[in-house]
């Protein structure tokens, strides 16, 4: 095996702390730790988590990688559970069966709006609040809608499109109307705060469209187009570092957003899927059940960090 400096073209240096600024396959030796280091790059990836307790899709949920809910979905219309990074535990049951609806918020301070129920319910206005163990009634929609899609807090969220579209701000106890997307759709996804969100994708009909809006509080602008059209999907992160995840047609595409520009990212789910929950931020999102599984994956951004070197 050729030698570090042959390859290089500099020995291994000897240091007494790391450096700050190394470069990418760097290696040096620590002398105050006795630790051969060096510099890495990772790549994106999907990963594999703990599987839900049963399979089902339609279920909406939100929170982080390691402190997240699902909730509804088909077969199962009530059943919660929540995620602790590893393994899925029942929760307690939602007042309203429902699925394809919109949820948002934290694992203690969750949200369900609306979505559709089996006969004779139908698409409903229904919101409840979670606590991180219960459900509790909050305040109706301005009118019914299904396939919806929400972000933000439990006291400051955002309702936006559907079938047929409702876009409306909450306070924490009642909603209040607000400016509609450009492009009316349903099954799409989003992502971000009450006054700072995005939506992609989704569908005005049957066709999946592949334009994106951003929200600043008030009004929706156009943002620029993602790179698969695509409807029944999932949206995380913030509207400077969004992502999108899954759909319809059924992939395993992963977009990531800065603000400007969508960039198709080189991990892709391991299981394609559409109706998932979907969870975290733009660097460690979480997507859990979808037509048809259980199973739960992980996504880490690309990084680079300061490795030890061991010998095996």
């Amino acid at each position: 095996m050729a030698a570090y400096k042959t390859l290089k073209g500099q020995s291994i240096r000897k240091v007494a702390s790391d450096p700050t600024n190394p470069v990418l396959g760097e290696i040096w030796y620590n002398t105050t730790t006795g630790v051969l280091k060096g510099y890495t790059f990772t790549a994106s990836a999907w990963a594999s988590g703990g599987n839900l307790p049963t399979t089902k899709y339609g279920n909406q949920g939100d929170g982080t990688q390691t402190a997240a809910f699902s909730a509804g979905g088909t077969p199962t219309l009530n059943t919660t559970a929540n995620y602790n990074g590893t393994s899925w535990t029942a929760s307690g049951n939602m007042g309203a069966n429902r699925y394809t609806f919109g949820a948002c918020g934290t694992q203690t301070a969750g949200l369900a709006v609306a979505g559709f129920a089996p006969f004779p319910t139908g698409s409903q206005t229904a919101t409840e609040e979670y606590s991180g163990s219960s459900w509790t009634a909050g305040g109706a929609l301005p009118s019914a809608t299904q396939q919806n899609a929400n972000v933000g807090l439990q006291t400051a969220a955002l309702q936006i499109g559907g079938s047929p579209g409702v876009y409306a701000e909450y306070n924490g106890s009642s909603w209040t109307a607000s400016n509609s997307l450009s492009t009316a759709r349903y099954a799409l996804a989003a992502g971000g705060i009450q006054t700072a969100a995005f939506a992609a994708g989704g569908t005005p009909s049957t066709t999946a469209v592949s334009n994106s809006e951003e929200y600043d509080g008030t009004t929706w602008t156009a943002g620029n187009t993602i790179n698969t059209a695509r409807k029944d999907f999932n949206g995380a992160g913030t509207l400077t570092a969004g992502i999108i995840f899954g759909g319809n047609p059924t992939t395993g595409a992963t977009e990531q957003y800065d603000g400007t520009d969508w960039t198709t990212s080189p991990a892709s789910l391991a299981t394609a899927r559409r109706f998932g929950a979907g969870a975290g931020t733009g660097s460690s999102a979480l997507l859990a059940g979808g037509q048809t599984t259980a199973s739960t994956e992980e996504f880490t951004e690309e990084f680079f960090s300061v490795q030890t070197i061991t010998t095996s």
